[in-house]
């Protein structure tokens, strides 16, 4: 309460110091007692108030969480799914709260991969050193060795690691429809290898040093009048965002620099990587992708990259709700007619699922994944991609390319 009394009191002043028009010497004497008034307010303490620190568990039991036999995420004691707004008129503690449980979970989802999907954690990069910044890949044992399929997943931009399609739906829904494990099983039964990529993971951050941030505000070699003028034009903005800063987040204190990991310093780098070094020296020879957002234009920046390759090897490719755009991209005519033939984009619609929706782009067909919300297209579709990659692979030992038809309003997979 004393938070939003110090906040009225503050906006006041300044609604005074607006109203104050420089003229006559009392209304100066007036503006700079105001002035006076403000320097000595602590705005680093004011926005601290009432606001509990940033500690929160770091186990799911710690938060009184568990997953229970369905998937769902629900409260130990109540059986209540998770609750953002465990404190009223706390957003961002409560904001900070939810960012700890998906760290939890993100550590959660890599231990079903490996205990119940059987995977193995790769580091990357390969030949990494002990002291440098490291990444991994998670891949099933027959993964280089099976000699007839290998599907590959990669998920979209933002807070989701390997194995995850969505966060939101990991702690708001459930397992199924926000990781990837549905996927993977399923290709396990179908014999298929697998490896899912991590295409997020590009960076470590670590606590700058004293000596790292006095460099970083160091301007040494610059004439001492303009080093200074250059300093105080500093001092003013960094005064401004940092009011901000400590508005939106008044407890983060520790300064950090990010430390990129070779060869993987962003989604597309990290797909080609993971081509150069595993996929394209696997021995499957049909080779299959499910990419989701982001992921679908990495998987082009893959394919502008390396075109002969990936037509060699990859039989198809299923996009979901994919953000991938062949014109800013700048892909080739010979690329925009290989993914006419070979890829698929389940995108959000209202309509049912695999009804042909209607594009812009001449690059691949687009077909309703049954749902308009982003973040559940790859699970809403999930049934109709392994459907559409068996298509592919018959129409491959055919020499016939797969070409999703519509009839009565759907793709029918059955007799080809």
């Amino acid at each position: 309460m004393y938070f939003y009394l110090s906040i009225f009191n503050l906006s006041t002043v300044w609604v005074m110091m607006a109203q104050l028009q420089p003229g006559c010497p009392d209304e100066k004497e007036k503006t700079t007692a105001l002035k006076d008034l403000l320097s000595r307010i602590d705005l680093d303490e004011l926005m601290k108030k009432d606001e509990p620190p940033f500690e929160f568990p770091d186990t799911l039991e710690g938060f009184e969480y568990i997953f229970n036999e369905k998937g769902q995420l629900r409260h130990i004691k109540t059986g209540e799914p998770f609750v953002f707004n465990y404190r009223e008129d706390l957003h961002r503690w409560n904001q900070k709260r939810y960012e700890a449980l998906g760290e939890i979970i993100t550590k959660y989802v890599y231990e079903l991969l490996q205990k119940e999907c059987h995977l193995k954690k790769v580091t990357l990069p390969v030949d990494a050193t002990e002291s440098e910044p490291k990444s991994f890949i998670f891949m099933s044992e027959d993964a280089l060795t099976n000699p007839d399929k290998l599907l590959v997943l990669i998920h979209g931009n933002g807070v989701v690691r390997a194995g995850q399609w969505a966060r939101r739906l990991i702690i708001n829904k459930d397992l199924d429809s926000g990781t990837q494990m549905p996927y993977i099983k399923r290709a396990a039964e179908e014999g298929y290898g697998v490896i899912v990529l991590n295409p997020n993971e590009n960076y470590i951050e670590v606590e700058k040093t004293k000596a790292q941030v006095q460099l970083s505000s160091d301007s040494s070699g610059e004439p001492a009048e303009k080093r200074e003028r250059k300093d105080k034009i500093q001092k003013e903005t960094k005064k401004r965002r940092d009011f901000y800063e400590k508005y939106r987040n008044p407890q983060k204190e520790k300064e950090t620099v990010q430390m990129c990991i070779r060869d993987n310093g962003s989604p597309e780098e990290h797909a080609i990587y993971v081509w150069d070094h595993f996929i394209s020296q696997s021995a499957a020879e049909n080779v299959f992708f499910v990419a989701h957002s982001y992921g679908g234009l990495a998987f082009v920046e893959l394919m502008i990259q390396r075109e002969a390759e990936v037509k060699n090897k990859v039989t198809a490719v299923a996009l979901t709700d994919s953000i991938h755009n062949v014109w800013h991209q700048e892909a080739g005519k010979t690329i925009r007619e290989w993914m006419r033939e070979n890829c698929c984009n389940w995108v959000s619609s209202s309509e049912p699922l695999d009804t042909l929706v209607e594009s812009m782009l001449p690059d691949c067909p687009r077909v309703s994944s049954g749902t308009e919300r982003h973040e559940l297209t790859s699970w809403k579709s999930f049934p109709s991609i392994f459907k559409f990659f068996s298509k592919a692979m018959d129409a491959k030992n055919n020499s016939v390319k797969p070409t999703p038809t519509r009839r009565s309003n759907r793709i029918k997979y059955e007799e080809l």
